[in-house]
């Protein structure tokens, strides 16, 4: 029995320095709440002026739609370029454009003439009008340090659509 009776003062002990521990941590949250309000108190700011609501009409019924493809006659059914199957076939068509390299030019006459390297290490000469690469790429231009092009790629919906393309002198 003189056990039981020693573990329960000691219980009442524990407990009365947990209750005067609580009751301690309330006088610093008072002395802080009476010294702030001690403090003057400060000006609220205006709320912010909010501006009417401006209401916009779109008017694109004259516009192409964003969900239709670019082209005159693309979306239709009807292919806005179109591949020539009949031509025959250039040498350099028989090389990715992305494997074929300007090395330079020269001009005779008034004419420029591109130099173009291919992957075998051969260089031709192209002109105006010649093909390269394998989506039907026909030089329209040459200058000092390009070789403007126009290939005819698939457009996705069974047509064809021009894209133009380049070679920029090799460095």
């Amino acid at each position: 029995m003189r056990q039981t009776a020693g573990i329960g003062l000691i219980v009442v002990v524990i407990a009365a320095l947990v209750a005067s521990g609580c009751s301690s941590g309330q006088s610093d949250l008072q002395n802080w709440i009476a010294a702030t309000k001690k403090k003057p108190g400060g000006r609220i700011q205006p709320l912010p002026e909010v501006k009417p609501y401006e209401t916009y009409v779109y008017s694109a019924a004259n516009l192409r739609s964003p969900f239709q493809p670019l082209g005159p006659n693309a979306g239709n059914g009807q292919a806005s370029a179109q591949r020539n199957s009949r031509r025959n076939r250039e040498f350099l068509e028989g090389f990715s454009l992305d494997t074929l390299k300007m090395v330079g030019t020269f001009k005779v006459g008034g004419n420029f003439y591109g130099l173009v390297q291919s992957k075998d290490g051969l260089v031709h000469k192209v002109q105006p009008g010649n093909y390269l690469g394998q989506n039907d790429g026909k030089v329209t231009e040459i200058t000092g340090g390009r070789i403007s092009l126009v290939e005819i790629i698939p457009d996705g919906l069974g047509g064809y659509i021009e894209r133009p393309a380049s070679l920029a002198l090799a460095n």
